[in-house]
């Protein structure tokens, strides 16, 4: 029972931390991306594909978030967790943001941890359907 109830705390922990980082940017979406083209202006991306990622972004981590706070769509949330994840290290690489990496590969971590302890999500939405 002490696995599930850990597992239940990190899922619940990391769909808040999503779930916060979205909702605080979509009410500000504009002056948001508008920051993320501006802080990625000496990385060598299109600035249209910075301006439609980081668009994006805040649906994604709010909606990622709420998955995970519910259980709803458990391994799917957090394989897009990841992959999101995944997509930021790649950004942060771009324009040699080390600070901002060493706390995606922490996020990195605990989406492995998600994912490769899936048979211990039994307090959510979908503890049944693993």
């Amino acid at each position: 029972m002490n696995k599930k109830t850990a597992y239940f705390f990190l899922r619940l922990s990391m769909g808040i931390n999503f779930f916060g980082h979205g909702l605080v940017r979509l009410a500000k979406l504009q002056d948001f991306a508008d920051g993320m083209v501006k802080s990625f202006g000496k990385s060598w991306l299109p600035e249209l594909f910075v301006q439609m990622f980081s668009t994006a972004l805040p649906f994604l981590e709010f909606i990622i978030g709420l998955m995970l706070i519910i259980g709803f769509k458990t391994r799917i949330a957090a394989m897009a967790g990841a992959s999101l994840i995944i997509l930021l290290l790649f950004g942060s690489s771009t324009v040699e943001n080390w600070e901002a990496m060493g706390v995606q590969m922490i996020y990195a971590g605990l989406f492995y941890i998600l994912i490769s302890r899936l048979d211990d999500n039994d307090l959510s939405l979908d503890s049944n359907s693993k």
